[in-house]
């Protein structure tokens, strides 16, 4: 059975779906008039697709490595949900992402820097490194493709 083209894979929590570490979803207004255009999208979460509970302690990089804020390395899960996530997206034909800023999986630019103190630094999440080396365009909420 042969997947429909999409042009982006979203976040799945910028798409309303509940797997934000804080268990709740964030349902942008950006993502409400995405959705008028059927078959431009799928979802996915990496962090939801490597298990990780929610609700879960926040979690943010440092040295390369993804730590909970109560000291849990949590890299390989991170790593096994950004594979997972990159194979819907290119299962589905996606060319381009739009991601949730900030975040350890997702981040595009600027992340947490790993001191829990919401400073932000250059880098990506781990997602969206994979994402970035395979092609894709990157977007966040913030910053959304025009044609949309």
């Amino acid at each position: 059975m042969t997947m429909p083209v999409c042009r982006f894979v979203v976040s799945a929590c910028l798409a309303g779906e509940v797997q934000k570490y804080l268990a709740r979803g964030m349902y942008e207004e950006a993502m409400r008039s995405a959705q008028r255009y059927e078959g431009i999208f799928v979802t996915a979460c990496p962090e939801g697709l490597a298990c990780l509970p929610v609700p879960r302690p926040p979690c943010e990089i440092r040295e390369g490595r993804v730590l909970s804020q109560d000291g849990r390395d949590l890299t390989e899960d991170f790593f096994r949900g950004a594979r997972l996530a990159m194979e819907i997206a290119r299962k589905h034909g996606c060319t381009a992402a739009i991601l949730k800023r900030r975040s350890p999986s997702c981040g595009v630019g600027r992340i947490y820097d790993g001191t829990f103190s919401r400073t932000l630094c250059p880098g990506d999440g781990l997602w969206a490194r994979m994402l970035r080396e395979a092609g894709f365009a990157l977007y966040t909420e913030e910053h959304l493709p025009e044609d949309i």
